[in-house]
């Protein structure tokens, strides 16, 4: 009887653990990229007992010893993407893990938000794990904007026009040419257009102003047919900045002088120079590359981040706070987005938790059955030892 109190014990230990595992499931229903766990049992140890005055196996006996808590295997399906608010908020789409580093050692994530730590490098801001990002030799190594805070001015070297110059306007301006010298200094120019053709027809002058009014230079345009004549479709101007500033009025593309009444619609296209630049914003593009976007307008691409793809994700160890230990797992293969075996990453998403109540609430139901049952043995049991002990007394 004492080992019937026992097994039924082992039932109410064993179904005890399970549901923890069903109500850490159910209470993490809103943790972002947290995954459940399904539990399972075992039988335990059958003991076996050979019966009197019998030899061989075949005479013995066989005694169930009850059920343990077997293990909790994880499930990683997919849980829904959300948007969110922060750039660098991380989600995989897919299969993947992204790789965080605690000092040398990797950690692994299915999302994260991350910022710009004071040491440049990229961050998870709950734990301050480092976001690894795969180098061009394949290893890891953490994710930083050190160094890439700023965006250095490039000088203007050519302004680029377009449209079309009628001869109708004998006088025509173009405002608010903005070029840049080498120390990144904004100069606004003013282009004025005057028809010369009373002395060579199809020819224009162009005189060249700053902010202040004062002439710069004066060049000439000459057309043909409404075409630019080549070698004089260029004005080549210089400012007197510190150090001097050489640009190059471009007019040979797209630029026409057909008759169009007194309407001009000539007008700047591009100019390849841009000033100093600060860091305005970063984000991760589809490729899992981090992009860096300043106030000059200009990016820069740097490293990927590194996606981890293991074998057999059922050997990870949750660790909290949405991180898995891979240390008893094989070694992961690492990949950049939508890499081998691995998904897309999205930036400013989340996954949620892939709790699914129904499920959770069934096996619930399953589990508080088999623990009464497992309780009325204990009581069956515990009457049945009360009642011999009664007969002892009665004898």
């Amino acid at each position: 009887m004492l080992g019937t109190i026992y097994i039924g014990m082992s039932g109410l230990t064993a179904y005890s653990q399970g549901l923890h595992t069903i109500s850490n499931n159910v209470a993490n229903l809103n943790t972002a990229g947290f995954k459940t766990s399904t539990p399972s049992f075992t039988d335990m140890y059958y003991g076996r007992q050979f019966a009197q005055n019998s030899r061989g196996y075949s005479h013995s006996m066989q005694y169930g010893s009850g059920v343990e808590y077997g293990y909790a295997s994880l499930n990683f399906a997919q849980g829904d993407l959300r948007r969110s608010s922060g750039l660098l908020d991380l989600a995989i789409q897919g299969s993947g893990f992204l790789t965080l580093l605690d000092g040398s050692r990797p950690l692994y994530a299915r999302t994260g938000q991350f910022a710009a730590a004071d040491d440049g490098f990229i961050t998870d801001k709950i734990t301050g794990l480092k976001l690894a990002a795969l180098t061009s030799s394949g290893s890891l190594a953490p994710l930083s904007i050190a160094g890439k805070e700023t965006s250095p001015p490039s000088a203007t070297t050519a302004v680029s026009f377009t449209d079309n110059l009628s001869p109708g306007s004998t006088n025509f301006s173009i405002s608010n040419v903005d070029v840049y010298d080498a120390n990144g200094g904004k100069h606004t120019l003013k282009l004025a257009f005057a028809t010369d053709s009373a002395i060579v027809q199809g020819r224009w002058k162009v005189t060249v102003t700053d902010e202040d009014g004062s002439t710069i230079q004066e060049g000439r345009l000459q057309f043909n047919g409404g075409i630019p004549e080549p070698g004089q479709d260029k004005i080549s101007v210089t400012l007197t900045s510190s150090p001097p500033l050489t640009v190059t009025l471009d007019f040979s593309r797209g630029v026409t002088a057909f008759s169009a009444g007194s309407t001009s619609t000539l007008r700047m296209t591009s100019q390849d120079g841009y000033g100093f630049g600060t860091l305005a914003s970063m984000n991760v593009d589809t490729d899992g590359q981090l992009v860096l976007t300043y106030s000059n307008s200009k990016t820069a691409k740097i490293s990927a981040v590194a996606l981890a793809n293991f074998m057999d994700p059922q050997r990870l160890s949750q660790l909290g706070n949405g991180l898995f230990d891979g240390s008893q797992a094989p070694a992961p293969r690492y990949a950049i987005s939508k890499g081998p075996g691995v998904g897309e990453i999205k930036a400013g998403a989340a996954e949620a938790s892939n709790v699914d109540l129904s499920t959770e609430f069934g096996q619930m139901i399953l589990i508080q059955r088999g623990f009464q049952a497992s309780s009325q043995v204990v009581s069956t049991a515990n009457e049945m030892i009360m009642q011999l002990f009664q007969m002892r007394g009665q004898g």
